[in-house]
C-alpha cells in the first residue's frame, strides 16, 4: 500500500522534473553539438534519479575520456538504466536504442537528439545495418553505449548476450568497459508501474583492450564480459 501511495505521489513530481529538464535540453541542442551538451546531460539525469526517490552513486575507476573511445556493456533492468549510464559516464557517448523509443512523446524527441542509433530488433538486416552504422561513429572516435541482452529484464536476473556487440569490439578494437546497474530493477521493473525509493549504482569494470580479446571468439567475449557484469551486480550464483 505504501508503494502505491508513494508512487502516486512521486510520479507527477518526477514527470514534471522530466519535462523541466526536456525543455532545457532542447533549447540548449538547438544552439551546441550533443557532444559539448553531456555535463547537462548529466545534471539533468542525475536531477531525475533525485526526483526519483533515488540517490545515485558511482563505483569503480572512471575511465579516462582522452583515452577513448570506449564500448560500455550494460545489463539492462530499468527506465533508469538510461539516466544511470549518462549520470555516471563522464564523456559523451552514442549508442543503439531500439526503434520503438524514438515514437516515445518527449523521450523520442531527446534520443534523437543525443544521437542515439535506432535499432528494428526483429529484424536482422536493420539490425546490421544499425551496428555498421554504430561502428563508423566509433571508428571516428566517440564511444558507444550497449546492452547486450537487447532488451529490460524481466526478473532482474542477467539475461542471454546478442553477439552483436561484441562483433562491434572485433570489428573496430574498441576497448570494452563492462558496466554493472544496480538497483534499477528494484526501483522501478518493466511489470510494475510503481516506485521504490532506494539505492542506485553505476560500477565501472577493469577495461578489456583489444591485446586482450582479439585472439578470443565472440562466445569466450562475451562470456568474458557477462561473468564481469554479474560480479559487479552481486549475481555470481545464478
Amino acid at each position: 500500500m505504501f508503494k502505491a501511495i508513494f508512487s502516486i505521489i512521486i510520479w507527477p513530481i518526477w514527470s514534471i522534473v522530466f519535462l523541466f529538464g526536456t525543455i532545457i535540453y532542447s533549447i540548449a541542442i538547438i544552439i551546441f553539438p550533443a557532444y559539448k551538451l553531456h555535463r547537462l546531460a548529466q545534471i539533468i539525469a542525475r536531477t531525475c534519479m533525485l526526483f526519483g526517490a533515488q540517490w545515485f552513486k558511482v563505483e569503480g575507476l572512471k575511465p579516462d575520456a582522452n583515452k577513448g573511445p570506449y564500448l560500455y556493456l550494460i545489463n539492462h533492468q530499468s527506465l533508469f538504466d538510461a539516466f544511470m549510464i549518462v549520470g555516471g559516464i563522464p564523456h559523451y557517448f552514442t549508442g543503439v536504442g531500439a526503434v520503438e523509443q524514438f515514437s516515445y512523446p518527449v523521450w523520442g524527441y531527446l534520443v534523437k537528439k543525443y544521437g542515439v542509433i535506432p535499432l528494428v530488433r526483429q529484424e536482422l538486416g536493420s539490425a546490421i545495418t544499425s551496428l555498421e552504422r554504430l561502428e563508423n561513429v566509433i571508428n571516428n572516435g566517440t564511444s558507444a553505449m550497449i546492452a547486450p541482452e537487447g532488451t529490460r529484464s524481466s526478473d532482474g536476473k542477467l539475461g542471454n548476450f546478442k553477439k552483436g556487440p561484441f562483433h562491434v569490439a572485433k570489428n573496430t578494437g574498441i576497448t570494452i568497459i563492462p558496466v554493472g546497474l544496480k538497483g534499477a530493477y528494484q526501483a522501478k521493473n518493466k511489470k510494475d508501474w510503481r516506485i521504490k525509493p532506494g539505492i542506485l549504482t553505476t560500477v565501472f569494470g577493469k577495461p578489456i583492450t583489444q591485446a586482450e580479446y582479439e585472439n578470443m571468439s565472440i562466445e569466450v567475449l562475451s562470456n568474458k564480459v557477462k561473468n564481469e557484469i554479474k560480479k559487479m551486480i552481486n549475481q555470481n550464483d545464478i
